[in-house]
């Protein structure tokens, strides 16, 4: 997924903007931009690839290119943006956190009605010009992001820079957030309030789903209010969430150390250190230490100096060889002990296994994992989690597969290249997301088999809920246990 930042002020906006969109790198991967707006000046936007680089570096020498008092930026895995458009709604700029699952279709329905498709990422759609498309398609600016939500299948949140404001709207069910912050002559809309305490902005306010407000210097004004159903990203709080963020007033490291917490006040296992994988089992890590009373050791260290994210490169050897690459584990911690780890999550479980591997081979006893969350068993129909996955990438899934498969039609799953594709019906893919089940203790002693594990264990889905503080019907959770509201036939409505 990707992550912006707006900002409208009494004063010159470019550097807030800067930082404020630099705050936003850890989410995207693949383009970065932002545009700003000056009474004498109009809009100017810059866009580039930060495949190989990062926001920072990209942007640095341009800035005094930047003219005006408000602006918006982004850092996105998808597509290039923002984009300028000139309609009957006015000028402004747009950019998007969106995942749209039916794309083809309404861009074959834009042209059937004669609009004009021009912006092209990697020879792809761009997603963002045909949501700028729904939008000018609208009476207003309100009626044409209510376009957006009557038209699209799976999610979007927008921010317009307009000649009167910043218009921010959060995606119709709330899978990602916007997180408005003030300051003394200016306001600032966010996907991550970890944006905030450096630029001098204190968070005033979470949008609810579907709500849009327009921000201007002296404060924000409510435009469309929330719908009734909010299904905001479990995720957001496992893996994907900067420690110092909160979404929904719950702040990332405390939902993080309170998974662990739980989990090692339950675990009986023995061990002498526990650790995290780094960054985003750091802080689950130290929630079990706590709970488990077992001392927190740093047995891996990331190097970061000169190595990328691990999911940065389009190639997925690539992508394997940076994430072992920059994880360096320090044998003098672990020789001879039994060592725990706590991860946010197992995908594809590669190099989960070659770290086990690793990690025994520098002398460490016992090698046992710990998971923030239930296994992956269904892909994501709503947002981009870093590339996207399909469900045969996902170890769990596949261990499933070669469970239910017939012998004969067995899948070697140790080896992805030969996956053979088996059904399992929907009623037997639920037996493996409920942690009671015989057939969810057979799916996890398996994955720990394979991954070379002494043990295994997995966060219970009521232990997430509970440490996000929300009911369970407004948290989506389809990824782990298949549920979601995107298939009810009502509409999510205004509250």
């Amino acid at each position: 997924m990707g992550g912006f930042f707006g900002t409208v002020s009494t004063q010159k906006c470019v550097t807030d903007l800067f930082y404020g969109t630099d705050y936003q790198s850890h989410l995207g991967t693949k383009r970065g931009g932002m545009a700003t707006y000056s009474g004498e000046k109009g809009f100017f936007r810059s866009i580039h690839n930060l495949e190989n680089t990062y926001f920072r570096t990209r942007f640095e020498d341009e800035l005094d290119k930047f003219h005006g008092k408000s602006g918006i930026g982004i850092v996105s895995d998808t597509d290039a943006q923002p984009l300028l458009m000139n309609s009957h709604l006015g000028r402004f700029a747009l950019v998007t956190v969106a995942k749209i699952n039916n794309l083809e279709e309404i861009a074959e329905q834009l042209l059937n009605e004669n609009m004009v498709l021009s912006e092209f990422s990697s020879g792809k759609i761009n997603q963002t010009e045909l949501i700028g498309l729904l939008i000018i398609k609208g009476k207003s600016f309100v009626d044409g992001i209510e376009n957006i939500y009557r038209n699209i299948h799976g999610s979007c949140s927008v921010l317009l820079l307009t000649e009167d404001g910043i218009i921010a709207a959060r995606d119709s069910w709330g899978r990602t957030p916007i997180v408005i912050g003030q300051k003394e002559g200016a306001m600032a809309a966010t996907s991550e309030s970890s944006a905030f305490p450096n630029l001098g902005y204190e968070t005033t306010y979470y949008l609810g789903p579907g709500e849009i407000v327009r921000l201007r210097p002296d404060g924000m004004e409510q435009l469309r209010r929330p719908n009734k159903g909010n299904q905001i990203c479990s995720f957001l709080w496992i893996y994907y969430g900067f420690p110092t963020s909160s979404y929904e007033g719950r702040n990332v490291e405390e939902v993080r150390f309170e998974t662990g917490r739980v989990m090692g006040k339950e675990d009986p296992t023995e061990v002498d250190t526990v650790g995290g994988i780094p960054d985003s089992g750091n802080g689950m890590a130290l929630g079990y230490s706590a709970g488990h009373k077992v001392p927190y050791v740093r047995g891996i260290s990331k190097y970061t100096p000169t190595w990328p994210r691990s999911f940065m490169p389009t190639n997925q050897e690539m992508r394997n060889l940076v994430a072992k690459m920059k994880l360096i584990p320090n044998g003098a911690m672990l020789q001879g002990k039994r060592c725990l780890f706590c991860d946010d999550s197992i995908v594809r479980g590669t190099q989960l296994r070659n770290n086990a591997k690793k990690l025994k081979e520098l002398g460490a006893k016992e090698v046992h994992m710990r998971i923030a969350c239930p296994p992956l068993v269904y892909a994501c129909p709503f947002i981009n989690f870093s590339a996207s996955k399909s469900e045969l990438e996902l170890i769990a899934r596949r261990v499933i597969m070669d469970l239910e498969a017939p012998h004969d039609k067995m899948t070697k799953l140790d080896d992805a290249n030969t996956v053979e594709s088996v059904d399992v019906p929907q009623e037997r893919l639920q037996l493996y997301t409920q942690s009671d089940t015989q057939e969810y203790k057979r799916m996890v002693e398996e994955i720990a088999r394979r991954l070379n594990l002494d043990s295994l264990h997995f966060s219970k889905l009521e232990t997430i809920v509970n440490a996000i503080g929300l009911h369970k019907s407004q948290v989506c959770t389809h990824c782990f246990d298949g549920s979601s509201f995107y298939t009810l036939k009502e509409e999510n409505v205004i509250r």
